[in-house]
């Protein structure tokens, strides 16, 4: 176009409108969950990949399906991705089995697969670039926001509906944007773009899905022949990939892009916030949600200052990275996301919400200020013609950040919360058995002390009615220890969950704090050339397509 395309900011808001559902989708579902395996009768193992059967697809195939969006339409992608999510979300509402459940949300990772890159893809081709970057502000502020709503609007359905519902919540949403995408977004494809380097997609598909897998499957359920076999083939995947990338002539995706320091230090930043994010977000809701005892909804809301502080850190960026540049950014909102991990090491039986306020905020400032500075780097270290493949590494980054940081923030704190209880339950009389159950997880530490309060109930029922004195009393005795009984123990799974999230919290500020220093050497001073490196080449290599 000769000059800017006049609806950008209404194609804007389309593109985030189908960025808010594909993250939700996973945020909603953390609360969702306890409701879903009540029903279902899931256990441990149906609801990690009921989770991951989403972020398995979704990670491996965006990078392929990126490239394909550049060749043929981005906005094709973008629409295709959104029938293809809802009909998914359809299916999900449907089904009563683990397996069906799991199903539809891979074929809804597959959607969001198609959706993500596309969203980025279409901003940086709708936007000049003096205004990408505040449109990137805006998209970044989306995520954030939506890793806060999931929960609060999964939150509200769940007050007067069952699980489904927020599976069908999708549907509505992804046809408004398809509508908007039809009638607001302008088409866009690459003016001119080579074949595509259909093996090397394939190769980063093979990888990306073994290693995804293996980091989902090893620390949840141990490193057993599934596990090390997926962790062997990602490694040789990776390098098959790498080798023939760096032989192709027109590679899905030039690897020697990370020899540059800003982009690899951008794509360092996106993973490592990620996986500090949603390990975090892991941890918080569930202590929310057992130990403080607020359901669904108000667990939502109590998510909120996450996201108004999404949105300040974000505004924030957009004035200060300009004028200090994006080292200094981003490195202060990796310093403010480690300062609010360690905060959260303070967390004990006694805390109240409140404690948790400060913290919040704290990671909402440090997305903001971090993440949109990244994301303008890396978009602009592509060309024209690779537009989906830069919102694809993006947004893989992203997703293998926040895989990490749910399956070893995760590992420890169910090491730690198992290790913490038995030590707070040694000398009771709980039988072995239960105690294993309690050691599953901080929801099944309480269902084992509710079911010591419901056996205490029934015999003080008994003692009740008991005509014989003696009996009613000696019954009497036994409620009343098996209630104490049941006090303890739900004490006992309250403090050694709490020690187990202030445990993590240390352990995800350290890779953070370890991760902040790499990434502060890696960036450079100022923005690099990778901008107008990409900006000068991409009619170079155009030309070299065509005469191919």
């Amino acid at each position: 176009m000769d000059r800017p395309y006049p609806k950008r900011w209404w194609a804007l808001a389309v593109l985030c409108l189908s960025l808010l559902i594909i993250v939700m989708a996973n945020t909603a579902l953390t609360v969702a969950a306890p409701d879903m395996t009540k029903d279902l009768g899931l256990t441990s193992a149906d609801l990690q990949w009921v989770v991951d059967g989403y972020t398995v697809p979704y990670a491996a195939l965006m990078l392929l399906l990126g490239a394909i969006g550049d060749k043929y339409s981005r906005r094709g992608a973008l629409v295709l991705g959104l029938l293809v999510f809802g009909g998914g979300a359809v299916a999900g509402s449907l089904v009563d089995t683990a397996n069906g459940v799991i199903a539809a949300r891979a074929v809804m990772g597959v959607g969001a697969a198609m959706i993500m890159p596309a969203t980025l893809s279409l901003l940086a081709a709708t936007f000049p670039r003096a205004e990408r970057a505040k449109a990137i502000v805006i998209w970044t502020a989306t995520a954030g926001l939506a890793i806060a709503a999931g929960p609060l609007v999964a939150g509200a359905l769940l007050e007067d509906r069952g699980w489904a519902s927020t599976f069908l919540i999708n549907v509505p949403v992804a046809a408004l944007a398809i509508i908007g995408a039809l009638t607001l977004v302008p088409p866009s494809k690459a003016s001119v773009h080579g074949r595509i380097d259909y093996v090397g997609g394939l190769l980063s598909v093979l990888w990306v899905a073994a290693l995804i897998f293996a980091i989902i499957e090893g620390p949840h359920f141990g490193w057993d022949a599934k596990a090390i076999g997926a962790a062997v083939i990602a490694g040789v995947g990776l390098l098959l990939f790498v080798v023939w990338e760096l032989r192709h002539p027109r590679p899905v995706l030039d690897v020697r892009r990370f020899l540059d320091r800003g982009f690899a230090g951008s794509n360092l930043a996106v993973a490592l916030f990620f996986l500090a994010v949603f390990g975090a977000f892991y941890f918080l809701t569930q202590h929310l949600q057992f130990v403080l005892g607020f359901n669904a909804l108000q667990t939502g809301v109590r998510m909120l200052p996450l996201a108004g502080a999404v949105f300040v850190g974000s505004a924030l960026t957009g004035f200060l990275t300009p004028r200090l540049g994006m080292k200094v950014t981003v490195t202060a909102g990796m310093v403010g996301g480690t300062v609010a991990l360690a905060l959260l090491t303070r967390i004990d039986d006694a805390s109240a919400y409140g404690d948790f306020v400060l913290p919040l905020v704290i990671l909402g400032l440090a997305i903001g200020l971090a993440l949109s500075p990244c994301t303008d780097a890396i978009m602009g270290a592509f060309p024209e013609s690779e537009l989906g493949v830069g919102g694809a590494v993006n947004d893989t980054s992203l997703e293998l950040g926040g895989s990490l940081g749910i399956a070893v923030l995760g590992s420890v704190l169910a090491g730690s919360y198992s290790s913490q209880l038995a030590d707070g339950v040694k000398g009771s009389q709980l039988p072995a058995a239960a105690l294993d159950t309690a050691q599953d997880s901080v929801g099944a530490g309480y269902a084992v002390a509710q079911g010591v309060g419901d056996k205490a109930g029934e015999l003080a029922a008994k003692a009740a009615g008991a005509t014989d004195p003696e009996q009613a009393a000696q019954l009497k005795g036994q409620a009343g220890q098996l209630a104490q009984g049941a006090k303890d123990m739900a004490d006992a799974v309250g403090s050694a969950f709490s020690d187990a999230v202030a445990h993590t919290s240390l352990i995800g500020a350290v890779i953070l704090a370890a991760g902040t220093v790499l990434v502060a050497v890696l960036l450079p001073r100022r923005a690099n050339a990778a901008t107008s490196a990409a900006e000068e080449t991409s009619g170079e290599r155009e030309l070299a397509d065509a005469t191919r």
